[in-house]
């Protein structure tokens, strides 16, 4: 199975859990989601064939050093497309929209450039 959108949500949702809470579910990613249980636990089993996540004895779900660095780069975009579209005038419930979906798809040397154009232009380091 390739890394497909919907795998990096999944991915960037686990990531986002769990900086708030010690403990991910399979529930509280079908809760942040708003996806049925069902829908769920086939994706999981899929990620954790594809080595992406661990799911322990306990059905608690963490990432792979491999689907973290995925995670990681997807909320990375996610973060800065969305300040840039924000720092425009967007507000900011389009701009975390749109975000979501520039970032599956942006090139890795455009999104570079963006954020490069950020950290230096806007903020000034």
């Amino acid at each position: 199975m390739a890394i497909t959108e919907a795998v990096e949500n999944y991915l960037e949702t686990i990531l986002i859990l769990s900086k708030v809470q010690p403990d991910i579910h399979a529930i509280d990613i079908c809760s942040y989601l708003g996806y049925s249980r069902p829908t769920v636990s086939v994706i999981l089993k899929k990620m954790k064939d594809q080595g992406l996540v661990n799911v322990d004895k306990d059905n608690h779900i963490t990432l792979t050093d491999k689907g973290k660095a995925i995670a990681e780069n997807v909320y990375d975009r996610h973060k800065v497309i969305s300040e840039i579209l924000m720092k425009l005038g967007v507000s900011k419930e389009v701009a975390l929209e749109d975000a979501c979906k520039l970032e599956h798809d942006l090139s890795d040397e455009s999104f570079e450039a963006l954020k490069n154009f950020y950290y230096h232009n806007v903020l000034g380091e």
